[in-house]
C-alpha cells in the first residue's frame, strides 16, 4: 500500500506557481469565455430584472410627485378661491349692515316727524296728558323701531351672517337708539 502512495505521488506533475505551456492560451481562451457566459447569464438573470425594477418604481415616485403637485397646486386654488370668499363675505356684510343703519335712521327721522305731530296736538288737550303720552308713544316708538330695525336686519343679512354678528349688532343697533336724543 505504501508503495502504491509513492507511485502516484511520483507519477504527479511537480507543483507550480505560473507556468506557460501551450496548454496556458487554451484554458486563458476557455476561462475568458466562461466569464462572458458567466457576465451574460447574470445580465439576463439579475441585472435586468433590477434594472425593470428601477425603472418601474422610479416611474411610480414620478407620478406620485406629479399627481402631489397636481393636488397641491389645487389645494393652492382652493385656498385662495376661499380666502376670497372670506374677503367678498366681509365687504358684503359691511354694505348690508351701512345700508341697514341707513334705512333705521331714515325710518327713525320719520316716526320722531310723526311723534312730534303727534305730541303737539296732545298738547293742546292738557300738560298733564301730554307727559303720559309722551311715554307711551316713545315707549311705542322705540318698540316700533326695534321690531323694524329687526325685521330688516334679519331680512337683508340672515343669510350671510352668522348669529353671534347678528346679535352684536342689534346690540349696537338697540344701544344707538337708546342713546339717541328724542324730540319733545
Amino acid at each position: 500500500m505504501f508503495d502504491l502512495s509513492l507511485l502516484v505521488l511520483s507519477a504527479a506533475p511537480e507543483p507550480f506557481v505560473f507556468q506557460l505551456t501551450g496548454q496556458t492560451p487554451i484554458q486563458m481562451a476557455i476561462n475568458l469565455f466562461n466569464v462572458a457566459v458567466l457576465a451574460v447569464v447574470l445580465s439576463k438573470l439579475l441585472y435586468n430584472p433590477v434594472r425593470n425594477f428601477m425603472a418601474a418604481r422610479s416611474e411610480k415616485i414620478r407620478t406620485q410627485l406629479e399627481g402631489a403637485a397636481k393636488e397641491a397646486e389645487s389645494a393652492a386654488a382652493l385656498k385662495q378661491k376661499y380666502e376670497d370668499l372670506l374677503v367678498n363675505i366681509d365687504r358684503q356684510r359691511d354694505d348690508i349692515l351701512s345700508e341697514a343703519r341707513a334705512r333705521a335712521g331714515d325710518t327713525e327721522r320719520r316716526i320722531l316727524a310723526e311723534a312730534k305731530a303727534e305730541a303737539d296736538a296732545v298738547r293742546e288737550r292738557a300738560h298733564a296728558e301730554v307727559e303720559l303720552e309722551r311715554e307711551r308713544v316713545r315707549e311705542e316708538m322705540r318698540q316700533v323701531i326695534i321690531e323694524v330695525s329687526a325685521a330688516m336686519t334679519e331680512k337683508l343679512v340672515a343669510a350671510t351672517i352668522d348669529d353671534e354678528l347678528r346679535e352684536r349688532v342689534f346690540a349696537e343697533t338697540v344701544s344707538d337708539l337708546e342713546e339717541a336724543r328724542w324730540l319733545n
